[in-house]
């Protein structure tokens, strides 16, 4: 029992589409989430992040990192190199996955790297100009009133 019905937001907000559609998927997926492969999100500074993923058994061409729709797509496929092989033991996965992260506004990918079996995806959030707090100065009381004195002068003359 954790349906929740969002239609009230989407009746009275404008704009928080995005995060009602969030809630909506989150609340909506079963509780068995695919955990194929690991993965880690850390925090590397305050508007910085990396995922990093393990992806033991695959190659830099067998990996694909993209950015759509506000989501960053992890994929693989395996090459079919193994052919030929017989395997008494595998016990190291290398079927194919799909692994989506849904992205704040602004945060977008700078980097990716494979190394030791680990795909290290960075991530950084560029807050544009507009949004950022500014401080506004405080006038004083006698400076407005010499203002509007010299805006009414100015208008006579």
């Amino acid at each position: 029992m954790r349906h929740f019905d969002l239609a009230p937001l989407y009746r009275a907000t404008v704009g928080f589409d995005q995060i009602a559609d969030l809630m909506d998927r989150v609340l909506a997926s079963d509780v068995a989430q695919p955990s194929y492969p690991p993965y880690n999100i850390e925090k590397t500074a305050d508007d910085a992040y990396r995922i990093s993923i393990a992806v033991a058994g695959f190659a830099e061409a067998d990996l694909s990192v993209e950015v759509k729709e506000h989501a960053l797509v992890v994929s693989a496929r395996k090459s079919e190199a193994d052919e030929g092989r017989s395997f008494l033991h595998r016990g190291i996965a290398t079927r194919a996955f799909e692994r989506r992260f849904t992205l704040a506004d602004h945060v977008r990918v700078t980097g990716a790297s494979h190394e030791n079996g680990m795909l290290h995806i960075d991530l950084k959030r560029e807050i544009p100009e507009a949004l950022k707090p500014r401080r506004i100065a405080i006038a004083r009381a006698e400076d407005v009133q010499t203002q509007k004195d010299l805006l009414d002068a100015q208008t006579v003359n």
